[in-house]
């Protein structure tokens, strides 16, 4: 079982309402969160919010926690409608929708819900904090800050970013340099920092100078060389994806194929993380999710985190990669491994009816 504690993500009004209104869904971050194809399943009739909350408080007063009753409303509920349900939860009962779900439930049941229940740019800056304050700072703990800075939109990274400043007082990149050596500190405050063009642009000559540029600094071992990470952190998505393809086509491997050639140190994966975010985020979803199943054991965070962060974007297409990478079916594994209402509220927010 993990060790993941919630005790730092206790709600606080003042801080928490600010990262809710500054989170607006721009065109891209709608493409993100429609064209991707996620899971996520809402009602074509959803009772009002006031109808939630009162639905969700009788689940919570009653005689045990209505559990189901939770998971079913909680979970066929987009980020608007989330919130909607939180302010309304306050202002009818005068108490935190996140502290009464902490209060109710346990376990990584728990986790799930209040992860979800979040909004989703409060919910990657606790999730960040959280690992910039755990102890062991390795590519596990570390992986989350790779995936908010390069396989969300620019619009949610700037939420993000705002979110963490308001809860935690200081900036994401400060909180970055001041706890992560170097060389990683470099590529991570790097891709935090950025803020992409978010239209689809492409020079097909930049494309093959950077793919040039990538090609020496990994011939010469250098993937730190600040040109390197100045094309990771700037160039729009559309853009970087051109260059992978154009540095497949000129040197016959794809570019995460040869950062193996600059080692198998932590700084290594993490590059070949951030190009694969940002190249085919459901592969590495997919393959974040099989880590966490497979072997002895469950890495309970991680799959939740998966899961909870991408079922509004584009968990269809993680799964189909799933199959084709693992052959195997990514809800049957998920199925497999997990149990009781923890197990539900992951296969609801898979378009599962539970």
């Amino acid at each position: 079982m993990s060790s993941f504690s919630f005790k730092s993500l206790s709600w606080r009004k003042s801080k928490s309402s600010k990262s809710d209104s500054a989170h607006s869904f721009s065109s891209e971050e709608q493409r993100f969160r429609t064209e991707n194809m996620g899971t996520l399943r809402v009602p074509e009739t959803v009772p009002s919010p006031a109808q939630d909350c009162d639905r969700l408080k009788k689940a919570f007063d009653g005689w045990g926690t209505d559990e189901k009753a939770l998971i079913r409303i909680l979970g066929q509920r987009n980020a608007a409608q989330r919130k909607a349900i939180r302010e309304t939860y306050l202002e009818l009962y005068n108490e935190s929708l996140i502290d009464r779900i902490h209060a109710e439930l346990s376990g990584d049941f728990r986790k799930a819900a209040i992860l979800w229940a979040y909004d989703p740019a409060e919910r990657d800056a606790r999730l960040a904090n959280e690992a910039l304050r755990s102890y062991k700072k390795g590519v596990r703990e570390l992986q989350v800050l790779v995936e908010i800075a390069c396989a969300t939109s620019p619009h949610h990274l700037m939420a993000v970013r705002q979110a963490y400043c308001s809860l935690f007082d200081c900036s994401l990149e400060e909180d970055i340099f001041s706890t992560i050596s170097m060389p990683f500190s470099q590529l991570l405050v790097g891709v935090v920092s950025s803020f992409r063009h978010d239209k689809e642009v492409v020079d097909s000559i930049v494309a093959d100078s950077e793919a040039n540029l990538l090609h020496d600094a990994i011939k010469a071992k250098q993937l730190n060389r600040s040109g390197v990470i100045w094309i990771l952190s700037t160039r729009n998505f559309f853009q970087l994806r051109a260059t992978f393809a154009c540095y497949r086509q000129k040197y016959g491997n794809s570019i995460d194929q040869d950062i193996v050639k600059c080692g198998t140190s932590d700084l290594e994966s993490l590059f070949k993380m951030a190009i694969l975010c940002i190249d085919t985020p459901e592969k590495h979803f997919a393959k974040v999710i099989n880590k966490a199943i497979v072997g002895l054991g469950t890495d309970e965070d991680s799959l939740t985190r998966a899961i909870v962060s991408r079922a509004e974007i584009d968990t269809m297409k993680i799964r189909e990669a799933y199959s084709n990478m693992f052959k195997g079916k990514l809800d049957d594994d998920v199925i497999g491994d997990t149990s009781g209402d923890y197990k539900d509220m992951l296969m609801i927010l898979l378009g599962a009816n539970v």
